[in-house]
């Protein structure tokens, strides 16, 4: 990979992101703190004004699952504090929320895996950002959201009315799995080796991340398809295992049109290379950003297939997930999860703040 592209020509970073002068020129990886809270984001959303949500990651849980920041250190419960109430205790409540995303009509997209002692029956959601009402929801049938799986990330599409889903497997095989939100309808894929982890250790802070084995030790963490976009014209689905180096790409319409197993295996290719990574985020002009775990960073893999480094910064400790808000400027929710009990043999380590930051990239979102 080549060296950061403004690791050190950028020292500009306040705790709360500050509008842009006219005549400011702005460096592609310039990189700024937009706020420090005490609670464990685990992805992000923003809309082209900068409004932030973020889900609170399940591996360390909060006072609330979905929050939007309100300022530098500040959050608030979202869309109210029912959705957030106790896990199990009511169908309206979210339990274990990870995969968050803003359509073009206005919506904030979650998805519930329902994770937790019981598990609760995994559902997908829709509010308005104008009221925060849900508008959508769809629950998962055993069929395609099985207790005991995962699903974490999505892309969607609203144009034509499709969810596409990550599910890294938990214990089942790992997973796409597509909603047709016009039929009611959903469906799990699994029948390729392109949704499997590679042979592949994390390694964060000169350590291999992984749970506790039986025996005690860290057990090297082998996540399986985890980070996923969809391209701008909602043709080409993108997707990789977190421990995996290889970005794949299937057309949409085969997901979208019920193509079978064989078809749909057949058609996966290679898109390019990527770091080992849990999040991605793509835009209008072909290129995929990428959070690098190993190396607290954020890379790019450009049309012409060169992976680049765009911000490298020791407080990206561990990079989450990615999201484009105002023109050219792309979100990261940072939190320490290597320091987690899930991926730190039991024990937790993190050290608050987490926080949500943001980079120049400039491009449009996707």
């Amino acid at each position: 990979m080549r060296p950061p592209i403004a690791a050190l020509l950028f020292a500009f970073l306040p705790l709360m992101s500050l509008p842009v002068a006219a005549d400011e020129q702005l460096i592609p990886g310039a990189i700024e703190v937009v706020a420090e809270l005490p609670i464990n984001p685990g992805n992000v959303a923003v809309t082209a004004k900068g409004r932030v949500f973020a889900t609170v990651h399940q591996f360390r849980r909060g006072p609330a699952q979905l929050i939007e920041v309100t300022g530098p250190t500040s959050y608030r419960p979202w869309p109210n504090r029912a959705w957030n109430g106790a896990f199990g205790s009511s169908p309206d409540v979210l339990n274990s929320v990870l995969g968050i995303h803003i359509d073009g009509q206005g919506r904030l997209w979650v998805l519930d895996n329902g994770l937790g002692d019981p598990p609760q029956t995994p559902k997908l959601v829709a509010f308005s950002l104008a009221d925060g009402k849900p508008v959508v929801r769809y629950d998962f049938p055993p069929q395609t959201g099985p207790v005991g799986s995962f699903l974490n990330d999505l892309a969607v599409d609203d144009a034509r009315g499709f969810v596409y889903i990550a599910d890294p497997g938990g214990s089942h095989e790992p997973a796409l799995v597509v909603v047709d939100l016009k039929q009611r309808t959903s469906r799990r894929f699994s029948a390729s080796p392109a949704l499997q982890a590679e042979n592949l250790d994390l390694v964060v802070e000169d350590r291999v991340i992984g749970p506790k084995g039986e025996d005690g030790k860290v057990k090297p963490a082998r996540i399986a398809v985890n980070p996923i976009t969809l391209s701008a014209d909602g043709e080409t689905l993108y997707f990789g295992a977190m421990n995996g180096e290889t970005w794949y790409q299937v057309p949409a319409r085969l997901l979208r049109e019920g193509a079978d197993d064989a078809t749909i295996a057949a058609a996966i290719a290679k898109a390019g290379s990527k770091p080992v990574s849990d999040g991605a985020a793509a835009d209008t002009a072909g290129n995929h950003y990428f959070t690098d775990l190993a190396h607290n960073a954020i890379v790019v893999l450009r049309p012409d297939g060169k992976l680049e480094t765009l911000v490298k910064d020791d407080r990206l400790q561990w990079p989450d997930s990615l999201s484009f808000g105002e023109p050219g400027w792309l979100y990261i929710a940072v939190n320490q999860l290597n320091r987690a009990p899930a991926l730190n043999g039991g024990v937790d380590e993190g050290v608050p703040p987490y926080r949500i930051m943001r980079v120049y990239t400039p491009a449009a979102p996707d």
